[in-house]
């Protein structure tokens, strides 16, 4: 979920601090334009993607930040809201979309630069967590209670479908034979928090959700399939690795590793019991997955063990990226770090 139990919590702290002034409604905090913050870049950031040579960075009320020298410098660029936001994902260098809560999606066909809102919907009161962007112009975002809708436009306009899943939800580890088996699709009855989505190299697609719910689409999200899980905690983010092999983590520091694409899981030592929120590759081909309490795991190749490097301030981190010649750039808690050339 991308840190946000943290991001409303300090949002709340903001907003209380503010004495006798009148608090704001969603609907006004969501469709008033973002405010140019000096100290933006230390503010909570959720999420981090590519654009071209570009890096571009999102959070708290409606913050879009930019930055063309690998992370050294950022610019705030104005956007049509003050909503968290919690995703960002690019197709191209151009295209970009941007989720966060009441729902809201904003599409940029600039390279970040300028934004547009298109989608919003405060009335569904569950905020969408993270967006996949494929190529074409086909995306997915998905949230809270289930909530799933594609684009095939860029991010210019949205439908709303469901996750739909093609095959009898697994039984829990240990459950007997038969148990929680129904017809397909039963386990989204209720609506799992859907908190990330993922693609690989051939872009199969992997949902991590609550309750040990973990999906895969071979078809680009057209169908889906229930993938069997040991751990029955909320999963956080997916990454897939080369070929079959796929990382899922969450929860008090859960870590599992699948060779066969999520067939079956092998349970990964980690040294912390902190929740595990974002996940990036190196271009060497090392692994670094990132958490609350400033929890850093390393790994030479994702392939067994990870290396903790506790960060000394704490804080939380939500997304991370390599910047430049194996430089780990995050965002969290209190914004935006970079961690030099961290090795396991």
């Amino acid at each position: 979920m991308r840190l946000a139990a943290v991001g409303v919590a300090l949002l709340g702290v903001a907003v209380a601090g503010k004495g006798a002034e009148a608090p704001l409604s969603p609907r006004d905090v969501a469709v008033m334009p973002s405010e140019l913050a000096r100290l933006a870049s230390r503010s909570l950031l959720l999420d981090l993607a590519v654009a071209g040579n570009r890096l571009v960075a999102v959070g708290s009320r409606g913050q879009i930040l930019l930055s063309d020298d690998a992370g050294q410098t950022w610019t705030q660029t104005e956007t049509p809201t003050q909503n968290l936001l919690t995703g960002v994902c690019f197709g191209d260098a151009r295209h970009g979309i941007v989720v966060g809560h009441d729902e809201i999606a904003l599409a940029s066909g600039d390279g970040g630069r300028t934004w547009k809102r298109t989608h919003f919907a405060p009335q569904a009161q569950q905020p969408l967590l993270d967006v996949w962007c494929g190529s074409q112009g086909r995306a997915i975002a998905v949230g809270a209670y289930g909530v799933y809708l594609v684009s095939t436009d860029y991010g210019a306009s949205w439908e709303e479908r469901k996750l739909d899943v093609t095959n009898p939800p697994p039984a829990p580890a240990g459950a007997a034979k038969g148990a929680n088996a129904g017809d397909p699709g039963d386990e989204i009855v209720g609506g799992y928090h859907l908190n990330a989505i993922a693609a690989d190299a051939s872009s199969r697609l992997y949902v991590a959700a609550e309750a040990g719910h973990l999906y895969r689409s071979d078809d680009r999200g057209n169908t889906w399939k229930s993938l069997p899980f040991p751990y029955q905690g909320s999963l956080f983010g997916v990454l897939p690795l080369k070929g079959d092999t796929v990382l899922a983590f969450g929860l008090r520091g859960n870590l599992f590793r699948s060779a066969d694409a999520g067939a079956t899981w092998q349970r990964i030592t980690t040294g912390t019991e902190a929740t595990l929120d974002g996940a990036t590759t190196f271009a060497d081909g090392r692994v670094a997955v990132v958490g609350l309490s400033g929890v850093v795991l390393l790994s030479h190749d994702g392939a067994s063990s990870f290396s903790l490097l506790q960060q000394d301030d704490r804080k939380g981190l939500a997304a991370v990226r390599e910047a430049q010649s194996g430089t780990l750039l995050t965002v969290g808690e209190s914004g935006i770090k970079l961690i030099p050339e961290p090795h396991p």
